[in-house]
């Protein structure tokens, strides 16, 4: 089969692989559709340190080619959806409230880290039972991959950030997982939605998923328009969805004694993140801050899949290209260089 593979740190391309096998409780899954994510840049840039000719991606949906002997709720032909996140469900930390940890930290994160990744004709999915879901056959296939990640962690920013009913929640930075943020917050109850960004389609983007007001940090002081807006008082939540030591930082100084920042930005790049000594309160001042991966597994894919049967939000407006995966290294490139306005890139394959 052929796989779009990180040859070595800033190199990528095609290659032939052979199709993989399942084991006893695995599943082998034949891709029909693909999304391009900025970690996948990362990792190509040595993010997670080198790698040599492993797959690349982690946002997938397809049908089901072969599944393992112990498998007991899939067959070949199933039309599935896959989190970027497959998690051991039998692993500690999975007991314990964190089935992205298992196996380590950051541990459920194996596609395009631990093992083989998704761009590629057919890619592997470990623990099937618990790490696919059936596409019910009124969601489209492109409607469905962005369960995979961009809900699934853009909606954990706005439920780790406790926000209140009619709370005050600002999201920096509105990429695509910091609109589906915006979308989350809006539906966790969110009184007020600040969505900080400069680029003008972004912009759009986020008031058509429910921000109420936009902030431009090319054009104002962001906590200074902030504060305005919240009476003095800084926001409930502060979603951080860009992965930056200024954005972080401005989180920080935005948010409410009492509050919470929720970080979903991959923070790609530095040794140390900082955090504001005066506006934290010297380390008193009870704000929160909350972390966490991109949750994985079946129970979290059906229940974002029923989000978007009943029409809760419709995430195909990030769909900015389409390339056929024969066109796999120009559609890298432009995911990678953010060229021609891309939000996201939407990768179809044949069959």
């Amino acid at each position: 089969m052929k796989a779009f593979v990180m040859k070595e740190i800033g190199s990528v391309g095609f290659m032939d692989k052979p199709v993989p096998e399942p084991g006893p409780l695995d599943a082998v899954v034949r891709t029909t559709n693909a999304l391009i994510c900025t970690s996948d840049s990362h990792t190509v840039q040595g993010g997670i340190g080198p790698r040599e000719n492993l797959t690349l991606g982690h946002e997938a949906v397809g049908v089901v080619h072969a599944v393992g002997g112990e498998v007991k709720d899939f067959r070949p032909g199933d039309r599935v959806l896959v989190g970027a996140i497959t998690p051991d469900w039998g692993d500690l930390a999975a007991q314990n409230g964190y089935p992205s940890q298992s196996g380590g930290p950051l541990g459920g994160f194996e596609f395009a880290n631990r093992k083989d990744g998704v761009f590629a004709e057919y890619f592997h999915v470990s623990w099937a039972d618990a790490n696919l879901a059936k596409i019910p056959d009124d969601i489209s296939d492109e409607q469905a991959v962005y369960c995979a990640d961009m809900l699934s962690t853009g909606f954990m920013g706005a439920e780790h950030g406790d926000i209140p009913i009619g709370g005050t929640v600002a999201v920096l930075a509105q990429g695509p997982v910091g609109l589906m943020a915006t979308v989350g917050a809006r539906l966790r109850g969110a009184g007020l939605v600040i969505g900080v960004e400069s680029v003008p389609g972004r912009q759009e983007l986020a008031r058509f998923y429910g921000a109420d007001v936009i902030v431009d940090f090319t054009e104002e002081d962001v906590v200074e328009r902030v504060l305005e807006l919240t009476d003095g008082q800084g926001v409930d939540t502060a979603i951080e969805a860009l992965g930056a030591d200024v954005t972080f930082q401005t989180a920080v100084k935005v948010t409410k004694p009492g509050g919470t920042i929720s970080v979903i930005g991959y923070f790609g790049q530095g040794e140390f993140v900082h955090i504001p000594r005066a506006e934290w309160g010297v380390g008193m001042a009870d704000k929160t801050i909350a972390t966490g991966l991109c949750p994985g597994g079946r129970l979290r894919m059906e229940r974002l899949l029923r989000v978007l049967r009943n029409g809760r939000v419709d995430p195909t407006r990030l769909t900015t290209h389409r390339f056929s995966f024969d066109q796999m290294e120009r559609a890298f490139e432009v995911s990678d260089k953010k060229l021609e306005d891309t939000v996201k890139v939407l990768v179809t394959f044949e069959g």
